[in-house]
């Protein structure tokens, strides 16, 4: 089973036909098509499938629990209207490695699991890599059971929509334990490899991150008879707070971003009675990350003041910073170079599944070349060839890992 192959049949699955883009959301019916396509594959190359109690999914060639397994893999969701590489690129290569491996008559000594983690991005339910973040203890069952989507879905019922009981949702230490190494392959979400002219980067590490939610609450009136003195519109703050975040991040050499907002009552003749916005935050380091979101915070409640409107701030997630394990990023530079591939180390702003693992099993990444940096978006795009260059470099780093 070739890339080429493998892509095509996956690359229709929840696609909006206006826009392009995915919307590929967790326990929906795009997400069972996935669900679908991933044990199909799986069974095809004669992999043994299951699907963990927090919903991830995994393939398995030979049986884990004796020797640490390699695991790779990724996700299959997508933020509203993303692009087609976004997760999928290292689900699809994980699975074309392995079939490469297999006609190479390539036999592991250690099993070499595919995985593909739950709400990865967040999309639905708010809580970005929500399936590795319950794997590994990052995140509570109680916080986690707790969540609720836009139309008010609480997490346990979508899950039980799609067939799936979430009484058991939470750390799974033995699975953990199963795992001796993770290598998480992934489109570029920048351009540094495509200006360095490399097609594989890897991965040096993360920068914090993590999602703030604002509550700008005012009091709702009539846009044409409320004089602008008498009113407490909550959407003056909110758009003050957005133009403190972005100077902030300027002066601090990071990223603030919002990008999600949601009006109520949301009628275009009415003054708002409650603004709801969250910010997307990440920096350097811990210090700049708690020094930019601090002056946001700030802003925010000045601005409120002046209005008359109160706000409220709620962390939702924060990520720390990832040094991905020294020794796997080394041998993987290494297996890389001895393939005749070279692959510079570079950071990224964007968090993985692979950042949550690494705080539990030793963890890496490998980037693809992404040519113009765009991501999140329709236009996100990697070349064919780079692609199955992807696939190669996995498929080299599998073999390495999985013959000890």
């Amino acid at each position: 089973m070739t890339f080429a192959e493998l892509w095509a049949e996956l690359l229709p699955v929840g696609r909006d036909e206006f826009t392009g883009g995915y919307r590929r959301y967790s326990w929906t019916t795009a997400d069972a098509a996935c669900r679908a396509w991933f044990a199909r594959t799986a069974t095809q190359l004669g992999l043994r499938t299951d699907c963990d109690r927090n919903g991830n999914l995994w393939a398995w060639w030979g049986r884990p629990g004796g020797m640490q397994a390699v695991v790779t893999g990724s996700h299959l969701d997508s933020v509203p209207d993303g692009g087609a590489y976004d997760g999928p690129l290292g689900v699809v290569s994980a699975f074309a490695a392995v079939s490469q491996l297999r006609s190479d008559g390539f036999r592991p000594a250690r099993p070499i699991g595919v995985a593909a983690f739950t709400e990865e991005e967040g999309a639905r339910f708010g809580v970005a890599c929500l399936g590795s973040r319950l794997l590994t203890g990052a995140i509570t069952p109680e916080a986690a059971s707790a969540l609720r989507d836009g139309d008010g879905v609480a997490l346990a019922d979508a899950m039980a929509a799609a067939g799936r009981d979430a009484s058991g949702i939470g750390p799974d230490e033995d699975l953990l334990a199963g795992i001796g190494a993770f290598v998480e392959l992934h489109i570029e979400q920048g351009k540094a490899l495509a200006d360095l002219g490399a097609v594989i980067g890897v991965a040096d590490g993360i920068w914090p991150h993590g999602r703030w939610r604002f509550d700008f609450a005012g009091r709702a009136d009539h846009a044409g008879t409320t004089r602008l003195a008498d009113r407490q519109d909550p959407m003056l703050p909110y758009a003050a707070t957005v133009l403190a975040a972005r100077t902030s991040a300027e002066r601090c050499g990071a990223l603030a971003t919002f990008a999600k907002v949601v009006a109520e009552p949301g009628a275009a003749n009415a003054i708002s009675s409650r603004v709801q916005a969250w910010l997307d935050a990440r920096a350097p380091d811990e210090a700049t990350l708690d020094l930019l979101v601090s002056q946001v915070s700030t802003a925010a409640a000045a601005a409120a003041g002046q209005h008359g409107v109160a706000v409220r701030q709620h962390r939702e997630s924060v990520t720390p910073p990832v040094s991905f394990d020294r020794g796997l990023r080394d041998r993987l530079a290494a297996v890389l170079a001895a393939a005749g591939i070279a692959a510079p180390l570079v950071p990224t702003g964007a968090g993985h599944d692979a950042g949550v693992l690494a705080a539990r099993i030793p963890a890496g990444m490998l980037f693809v070349r992404n040519p113009s940096g765009v991501s999140h978006s329709p236009a996100e795009h990697a070349e064919m060839a780079d692609c199955e260059t992807g696939v190669a470099a996995l498929a080299a780093v599998l073999a390495d890992l999985a013959a000890q």
